[in-house]
């Protein structure tokens, strides 16, 4: 019974591992790889150009979801896969081993269009002719005469023994390098796993070293930055409080210059990372071993990768100590002006409380002077309340009872203001 409530990649998912499966070889052949790379737009339109090529050829066209097509069309066969930052295309046709290395050997691109294959789009990163030549009965040389260079010469035996490659990663005149695989005895589908590991490698070896130019050029910012940062250091240990502002704004402004090239380079060098990776992966699946009196194709990336990788990685860990300096520098800074700013703060405080101080001290005088005005005006009630009193046979004077009351008016207006200073303190 079919699985109900399927999640909706699980067939995409399932056959994830099927993606770019090697075809069955059968030498001779001649292939043909090229590495185009290209922004999201160019590499989309690879698609179209190739599906341009099959309507010629009144072939299936290829769907919008495809990232792996392969078809023969009839005078070579084509392979085209989309990849992350580029897109490869692999072209393949048999050809006469008969007399090869005594001339120049026929390639499979002679078959392809010239007018299309020159509108290839997106720029070129790699470009490989690889030979599968059906026995080991061609020596280096015979190889060496009209295919590779003697001077450059790699050279190992392949899959457990059973065959041999030749190369000398050199670009020769027509801007492709070259290699030669004796297949020997290799069965037809392992013939097929060994070629596509041996143009993987050609392929992930330039994918890598794209981070060189960009370590190399991050090398001049992080020089600069980081005597920026050793010039910022010293005079924050010296600053004095009306410098340390400036001081404050240029550690930004580095900040922001730094992490704005950490930014611009830091998905750069960890694609050459994994791209590294791979390459160590490939030349390790194609179990090669010593010709005698040559390199390995491991051993000569080993040589000439481990300078641009370990530049690579020597930029990104650069990147990410400044970053951390700069970010401990700036904690550093900002922490002494935050003290200031407390002590600042802390003193403003000190002189609003001797102000208040003040202030308090001032209005218990005027309090003292209240005190006096209120007695004047309620002893004037008084003495106006005495006269009238007088009259009706009240027996003191109008001043005598004036001034018999101004001590307890007085007196009674005291207490009363120093009842409501109680009760708002208390408060």
């Amino acid at each position: 019974m079919p699985v109900k409530n399927s999640h909706p990649q699980r067939i995409a998912l399932h056959n994830e591992i099927h993606a770019r499966p090697p075809e069955a070889m059968t030498a001779p052949l001649a292939i043909s790889h090229l590495v185009m790379l290209g922004d999201a737009q160019e590499r989309e339109a690879g698609r179209s150009h190739l599906a341009a090529l099959l309507r010629d050829h009144h072939l299936p066209l290829p769907d919008a979801q495809s990232t792996h097509i392969r078809m023969d069309l009839g005078g070579f066969r084509i392979r085209w896969e989309l990849h992350t930052e580029f897109v490869t295309w692999t072209f393949s046709r048999a050809i006469d081993a008969q007399g090869f290395g005594e001339r120049e050997p026929a390639t499979a691109i002679e078959s392809v269009p010239q007018a299309w294959l020159d509108a290839l789009p997106g720029q070129c990163l790699a470009s490989l002719h690889l030979w599968v030549l059906p026995t080991v009965a061609f020596g280096s040389d015979s190889l060496v005469k009209h295919v590779l260079n003697e001077d450059t010469l790699v050279a190992s035996t392949v899959a457990d023994g059973l065959g041999e490659v030749y190369t000398d990663f050199a670009l020769h005149a027509d801007g492709f390098s070259r290699m030669v695989l004796l297949a020997g005895s290799v069965t037809p589908r392992r013939l097929g796993r060994l070629v596509q590991r041996l143009l993987e490698i050609d392929t992930y070896r330039m994918a890598a070293l794209l981070g060189l130019p960009a370590a190399r050029e991050a090398a001049t910012v992080l020089a600069f930055a980081e005597r920026e940062l050793a010039e910022l250091a010293g005079a924050i240990r010296v600053a004095g409080r009306h410098e340390e502002p400036q001081l404050l704004d240029r550690l930004t402004k580095l900040a922001g210059q730094v992490e704005s090239q950490y930014a611009g380079t830091h998905s750069r060098f960890s694609a050459s990372a994994a791209y590294f990776e791979l390459v160590d992966r490939r030349i390790a699946d194609i179990s090669e071993s010593r010709l005698a009196g040559l390199q390995t194709i491991g051993e000569f990336m080993e040589r000439r990768l481990s300078p641009a990788r370990s530049t690579c990685a020597w930029a990104t860990r650069r990147q990410d100590a400044l970053s951390q300096r700069v970010s401990r520098i700036s904690n550093l800074l900002r922490t002494r002006v935050e003290i200031e700013q407390q002590q600042s703060s802390q003193a403003l405080l000190a002189a609003m409380n001797t102000r208040q101080g003040l202030q308090l001290k001032l209005q218990a005088t005027v309090e003292g002077l209240s005190v006096a005005a209120i007695t004047y005006y309620i002893v004037g009630l008084v003495s106006y309340l005495a006269k009238g009193a007088h009259a009706i046979g009240w027996p003191w004077s109008a001043e005598g009872t004036a001034a018999v009351a101004i001590p307890v008016v007085a007196l009674g207006v005291w207490w009363s203001l120093r009842r409501l200073h109680s009760r708002v303190f208390g408060d």
